[in-house]
């Protein structure tokens, strides 16, 4: 078949068919448009799920008569200017869009119209673009003093094999909705509404530009409950710098679905953002739980590559790496300050659980007895061994109560005029003061204006479990060598990612080095691990370093064989416990970071407000 060129208006439905793939598609494009004019409020409406009809309005810069034709011409744009030398440079994008294709696709498969007014001209004037074909540039109204309002009508009509492929209504509009929740995460100062089928469905108030304003507006989207559950980031590294907020790890969803990345403005969807979470929260999280993050990364345009993707959701770094251990470092920075605090949203679903009228009596019987409910038997055996233990006096045999305990704790004894030292009441502690242990397993205490139940056992496994991460993290791992060294036979670019490797690797506890192409021979592994699948475990490796960049599986089964021993080596559920050594927990839990979920994020502890109690029983 000889060569021959297709017609424009083929070439313009190939075009759409890379930039509009859907109708959030098209509303992805027509807000940037908007945003880059300078708008401060934007209006969607759209219905049938964007097929029948998208309008777009908005209050920026508007266009002219003259460039309403220019608007709707493939590769016509504002957004790049030539230099001296006539050269449009293209590595230094500072707006959304820059490649002039969204309108002239959107109107090559649809009924097009758009109708402006520029900033300071007294008349608006409108186009209409069907399936290809321009009409002619006439005067229109317009509502606003400026701005542009562009309608989409009967999308692909023009391409009726790609209404084959859409998807229903309703999810078509849950699309939209969920990018126009996007580009509002990313501008907090620009309003935003949203009409589907005639229903108001988002509407976003203009918010004050800054991490106040940025918050309010994540939480209006990503739920009430994140502004009381974030931990903000403020860092930067080499010129790039990285702000936003992520979730507490006891705050958690069982999918990725809240996690976002916006690189300069700009919405983005990148693996190397789910990698960095991943291996922030990998302590604290079980593998089917994900944190909600909304992270921002700025840095200079020359340095990140946008035009890698017909519809710009993609991003290309000069330097991953830096981006990648900025976000993990500046995620674990956040997550050690945050202490040991836990999400509201326990102290929440515990108020959540008590129903008014909800108590039973216990059942008649002879020989019930309150003090015998919790199972109070002393139990052999249990004595902890002194490896594990950080608390003084958790191996001491301790009483079923401490009846008449009241605390009188100084600080300094005598104060350097001679005088007594103040008398500290421990209720003034974060966690308070232990008042009593319910079930042999959960350690009530007081504070100042609430009540704090603990978790014993979860709380003193994560005491233990950080200590021994500590304490690898500062003497290295304990390497065992094989009797018979293991060749692992891997695809040659895999065996070169897990070989350039081998030093951090070293670190881990995991000796290898390389045999010939595609393999790598293993001589060492971590104590830690005992008997382990050599095998399985570097092809995980070099998995994890083809999706990540980091060997994660090797510091993830190291820190589940900590979890596992800590468990084992922490204070179990029935183990009565003294008034003292109810105290040294909470104290300890205090000092700790991450004390505030166990090792695989569920809360160690609930705290529950006074004024929340008093409600409970009609007292507020």
């Amino acid at each position: 078949m000889p060569i021959h060129r297709l017609p424009p208006e083929t070439v313009n439905r190939i075009a759409a068919g890379e930039v509009v793939e859907r109708p959030a598609s098209a509303v992805k494009e027509l807000v940037e448009n908007a945003l880059d004019a300078g708008a401060t409020r934007i209006e969607v409406q759209a219905d049938g799920g964007g097929l029948t009809r998208i309008l777009v309005a908005d209050d920026g810069q508007g266009l002219s008569a003259a460039e309403l034709p220019l608007a709707i011409e493939r590769h016509a744009t504002s957004k790049l200017s030539p230099d001296d030398a006539g050269d449009y440079d293209l590595l230094h994008i500072a707006t959304l869009g820059f490649r002039g294709e969204a309108l002239p696709s959107i109107g090559s498969v649809a009924r097009l119209s758009i109708s402006s007014r520029a900033k300071g001209s007294s008349d608006a004037h409108a186009i209409f673009v069907e399936a290809g074909a321009v009409g002619a540039v006439s005067p229109a109204a317009f509502p606003d003093p400026h701005g542009a309002r562009v309608e989409v009508r009967d999308l692909f009509y023009a391409t009726p094999a790609r209404l084959k492929f859409m998807k229903s209504e309703r999810s078509e509009a849950m699309a939209i909705a969920d990018e126009i929740k996007r580009q509002a995460m990313a501008h907090e100062a620009v309003s935003f509404t949203l009409d589907l089928d005639g229903r108001r469905t988002v509407r976003l108030p203009a918010e004050t530009a800054g991490p106040e304003g940025r918050l309010a507006r994540l939480s209006d989207i990503m739920g009430r409950e994140f502004s009381d559950n974030a931990l903000a980031l403020d860092h930067e590294r080499e010129g790039v710098r990285l702000s936003g907020f992520a979730g507490l790890p006891t705050y958690n969803r069982g999918n990725a679905a809240h996690q976002y990345l916006f690189v300069n403005g700009r919405p983005v969807r990148d693996r190397l953002l789910q990698g960095a979470l991943r291996a922030a929260y990998a302590d604290f999280l079980a593998r089917d739980r994900h944190p909600l993050a909304a992270l921002y990364v700025e840095l200079d345009t020359a340095y990140v590559d946008v035009n890698v993707h017909p519809a710009k959701a993609e991003v290309r770094f000069r330097d991953p790496g830096l981006v990648r251990g900025l976000i993990i470092g500046g995620l674990r920075h956040a997550l050690a300050a945050a202490g040991h605090r836990a999400s509201t949203t326990v102290a929440s679903a515990a108020l959540g659980g008590f129903r008014p009228g909800g108590y039973q009596p216990p059942p008649s019987g002879a020989g019930y007895s309150a003090w015998r409910q919790g199972g109070w038997q002393p139990q052999a055996g249990g004595a902890l061994a002194a490896a594990v233990q950080s608390i003084p006096g958790l191996t001491e045999v301790s009483a079923r109560a401490e009846p008449n305990w009241e605390p009188h704790w100084q600080e300094g004894g005598v104060a350097e005029d001679g005088a007594p030292a103040p008398v500290f009441d421990p209720v003034d502690y974060p966690l308070g003061a232990a008042r009593a242990q319910v079930h042999e397993t959960y350690i009530v205490a007081q504070t100042r204006d609430g009540v704090v139940i603990v978790d014993q056992h979860a709380a003193h496994e994560r005491l233990v479990y950080e200590r021994m991460k500590h304490e690898m993290a500062d003497g290295g791992v304990t390497r065992q060598a094989l009797l018979l060294p293991e060749v692992v036979e891997l695809d040659p670019a895999e065996a070169d990612r897990v070989v350039a490797k081998a030093e951090e690797l070293a670190a881990l506890g995991l000796m290898l080095e390389p045999f010939g192409p595609g393999a790598v021979l293993v001589r060492e592994t971590p104590a830690l691990l005992g008997e382990t699948n050599v095998q399985g475990l570097v092809r995980d490796i070099a998995d994890d370093l083809a999706e990540n960049g980091q060997a994660l599986a090797l510091k993830e089964r190291l820190e589940d064989v900590c979890s596992t021993m800590a468990c084992h080596g922490s204070v179990r559920a029935g183990r009565r416990l003294t008034a003292p050594e109810m105290n040294a927990l909470l104290r300890q839990m205090e000092a700790t970071p991450h004390s505030g979920q166990c090792n695989h994020g569920r809360p160690t502890y609930v705290e529950l407000k006074l004024a929340d109690i008093e409600r409970l029983f009609g007292r507020r």
